[in-house]
């Protein structure tokens, strides 16, 4: 057939996969100069795998990307690709593998299986923490995921890869989780142990019991996290002058008699009324509490604060530490998602006001709008993800799920020119 026809079939056909080329049709197609033609070639399931391996060496990346992501192609060219120089051809090509993972062993027989698991191996060590990531992410809930290969995730020096394993593997047990934190992981690696679900008591005593402040509040934000009473005891011991555990000590669900009523000797009055206004207490633990109210205030405590004071307060005590983590680089994406899932809302409200660079009383007003535009103009002023600019909206911002604003797959949906307007229009400029 002419190479007209050929073209005509491959590119403006009515379905370009309806016919099948031959093998020397499709030869001829490969060796095309136009990198157009080799690229709808390769996005084909219908070539012979002498084709699609011709191709992963094709010198187009894009025909290289398209190769990478065809599950037909065979597993020598993943190979071939996982050593590519381009790190967009390497992210394509670790998610098609993250999704053959399951079930994979290091002992494989079957050539093909050992291929692909020699493949995910190569991506799980490559030299980018996007590739790292992205096998991490693809691989984080599956329970027949390689063992050797989530091992090596969860002690990734980069915390973006070992956080999915370390929070959501269920292949890591008990003793891995432990052997993890006394290797000094990476920082945010005890945080994201900490949020696991169903944590046992004998890690959770391990975390309560190391120096990071971060990882105690999430744990004590983790609903489903065993504690022992006398792990809380020691918690709340520390609390005296360790002041950023007392919240997440206060609103801990079942919270024993004795560690309600020893908060309720130090705490702030903020926090002693949150104390004493739960619910979900035994009836005992209330009235001990109680008691303890009644006594500090036969000792003569300042006038009630309202709410909003309370709350403007706790956030300015909060800005320090956010100025201080940004300085060294530390106050991140992650670090807020994983304080507004430890309902530690102020210091998640402080963090995004020094990292949009704008004064908290604009934030404040931004958060209190319900205003999904502004709230969304300050997650993008401050650097987030669209994705955390919608936990913000409905976490932080309280706005009403049906009104929230969502992006366009990464994307804001609103421009820069008004995003820009939206926080003009707050800060009064």
């Amino acid at each position: 057939m002419e190479m007209n026809g050929l073209l005509a079939r491959l590119l403006w056909g009515p379905d370009s996969q309806s016919e099948a080329f031959t093998y020397e049709e499709a030869k001829t197609l490969a060796n095309h100069p136009d990198a157009e033609v080799r690229r709808s070639l390769a996005s084909r399931d219908d070539l012979a795998p002498e084709i699609l391996f011709f191709l992963s060496n094709d010198s187009d990346s894009e025909v290289r990307r398209r190769i990478a992501a065809n599950d037909s192609a065979p597993r020598q060219a993943d190979f071939r690709l996982a050593h590519d120089d381009d790190a967009q051809v390497r992210a394509d090509l670790a998610r098609k593998i993250a999704r053959l993972a399951p079930g994979l062993t290091a002992a494989e027989q079957d050539t093909v299986r050992r291929m692909t698991y020699d493949t995910l191996t190569l991506l799980a060590r490559d030299q980018l923490p996007m590739v790292r990531h992205i096998v991490a992410e693809a691989l984080k809930s599956e329970a027949g995921a390689p063992p050797e290969v989530i091992q090596r995730l969860a002690r990734d020096i980069e915390i973006i890869v070992a956080a999915p394993v370390l929070e959501f593997s269920p292949v890591l047990t008990d003793e891995d989780l432990m052997d993890i934190i006394r290797a000094t992981p990476a920082a945010g690696a005890l945080s994201a142990i900490a949020r696991r679900g169903n944590l046992s008591a004998g890690v959770s005593d391990t975390i309560a019991d190391s120096a990071d402040t971060e990882a105690i509040v999430c744990l004590l934000g983790n609903d489903s996290a065993q504690l022992r009473e006398e792990t809380l005891d020691s918690l709340v011991a520390r609390s005296r002058s360790q002041t950023r555990l007392q919240e997440p000590l206060v609103t801990r669900p079942q919270l024993p008699q004795g560690a309600a009523r020893r908060l309720a000797t130090f705490i702030a009055d903020n926090l002693l009324a949150v104390l004493a206004a739960r619910r979900d207490l035994a009836p005992e633990t209330l009235t001990a509490v109680s008691r303890v109210v009644h006594e500090r205030l036969d000792e003569g405590p300042a006038s009630p604060v309202p709410a909003e004071e309370r709350e403007n307060f706790n956030i300015e005590a909060e800005l320090d530490r956010a100025r201080h983590l940004r300085d060294q680089g530390q106050l991140t994406e992650g670090l807020i998602k994983g304080s507004i899932s430890a309902n530690h809302v102020a210091f998640a409200k402080a963090a995004i006001s020094v990292m949009a660079n704008v004064p908290v009383a604009v934030t404040l007003r931004i958060l209190a709008s319900t205003s999904s535009k502004a709230v969304t103009a300050l997650c993008w002023r401050a650097g987030l993800s669209m994705d955390c600019a919608t936990l913000v909206q409905t976490r932080l911002a309280h706005i009403n799920p049906d009104l929230i604003l969502h992006g366009r797959g990464r994307h804001f949906p609103l421009t820069e020119g008004e995003m820009n307007t939206q926080i003009t229009i707050f800060s009064g400029e």
